[in-house]
């Protein structure tokens, strides 16, 4: 009995133990995540990483993405020549007649791939834009970085020659007009309608300045540079494109590097630096990216900046508002792109209207929809 004692108290005492650190495990395995997120446990070696998931965002990208393939699809088999999709399958991987291929990988193709790459870069740039000013209505084409980027491309085209490189000439015209609307306003990052209203006015001087120089040079040099002023996707230079469609990719890694310290940055310098995010290194990165893609797409495309308002305004009427959408921008961009082109291809087919004539009329009353709609809280 005496023997059996110590025995019996010392299981009682390991049952305990084992027990308790049952319990901490179980308690540390049912770790729920904040309400509307899931939480996607990730091992490490030896450790254990989790990674949080916005439902509302991902499921909005994932609707982006659906309706830009099927909007692709609808913008290869559409046309003054419609296909059906059978025969745009067909060409797309070779196997149609021949005028079908040419008609969907030299013409359609490059259309819908310029369209997608320009449509995310110009609304990539915008989201970037808005979150750096705090301010929905700062997006390239309002304060002013697409008309500098526009004069200084149509200056090597009508003035300098095309051999000097439009693209190269758009980036360098975008950094100026971000120079001067940015020291205009006050600095980096300034609040309040200042920065709004220098980029109107930079903007409006470089328009001057485009069409000052359009109505001093002969027709046939007018007409070469007429894309860069009203925006088309019509016969893309293909070297610009490439850059364009790579540009933009590093463009999403990099702010995706970012994302965080833009989720922050939404807030006051302040609140921002006393969370450990360096202020002006993140403003730099953003402003950088955003002014490098709006170049190249003006390049591309020409100045379509009311894309760069609607897509990251829709991507965050479908996304959380907790964070920055910017995938979902990108993914809206091109979705608005492409649909504009289309509708441009088709309303008054054979005749074609400009994108940039498109997105206008769709982006005034946009424009309106923002300035009334009321701004949504963060729960």
């Amino acid at each position: 009995m005496d023997t059996s004692s110590p025995a019996s108290t010392t299981g009682l005492g390991d049952l305990s133990d084992s027990g308790s650190s049952a319990d901490h495990r179980q308690q540390a395995d049912v770790i729920r995540p904040p309400a509307g997120h899931w939480r996607l446990a990730l091992p490490m070696a030896g450790n254990e990483a989790a990674l949080l998931i916005d439902r509302r965002a991902l499921v909005a990208n994932l609707g982006l993405l659906l309706a830009l393939l099927i909007l692709g699809a609808l913008s290869l088999c559409l046309g003054s020549v419609t296909l059906s999709p059978l025969a745009s399958a067909r060409a797309l991987f070779g196997q149609g007649s021949a005028m079908d291929s040419f008609l969907i990988h030299e013409l359609r193709l490059p259309r819908l791939a310029a369209g997608i790459a320009t449509g995310g870069a110009f609304a990539l740039s915008g989201c970037l834009m808005q979150t750096l000013a705090r301010n929905r209505l700062a997006t390239p084409g309002i304060i002013g970085i697409d008309n500098g980027a526009t004069a200084f491309a149509v200056a090597s085209v009508v003035g300098l020659g095309v051999s000097l490189a439009p693209p190269a000439l758009a980036l360098v015209g975008a950094a100026t007009a971000t120079a001067l609307t940015f020291g205009l306003a006050g600095g980096i990052g300034t609040r309040g309608y200042r920065f709004i209203v220098a980029g109107i006015g930079v903007g409006a001087v470089f328009g001057a300045l485009t069409q000052l120089m359009l109505a001093r040079v002969d027709i046939d040099t007018a007409n070469a540079a007429y894309p860069w002023t009203v925006g088309s996707l019509n016969a893309r230079d293909p070297v610009s494109l490439k850059v364009l469609e790579v540009s933009l990719l590093i463009g999403l890694l990099l702010s995706r590097r970012i994302a965080q310290a833009l989720n922050v940055l939404r807030f006051s310098d302040s609140v921002a630096a006393g969370l450990g995010i360096q202020v002006t290194r993140c403003r730099r990165w953003a402003l950088m990216l955003s002014v490098s893609l709006t170049a190249l797409a003006v390049s591309v495309a020409g100045p379509v900046g009311m894309v760069a308002l609607i897509g990251p305004e829709l991507a965050r009427h479908l996304s959380s508002p907790r964070g920055v959408p910017l995938v979902g921008s990108a993914l809206a961009g091109a979705l608005v792109m492409v649909s504009a082109d289309l509708a441009g291809r088709l309303m008054l087919a054979p005749l074609e209207i400009p994108v940039g004539i498109v997105t206008a009329v769709i982006g005034g009353p946009v424009l309106l929809w923002i300035l009334l709609r009321p701004t949504r809280k963060v729960p």
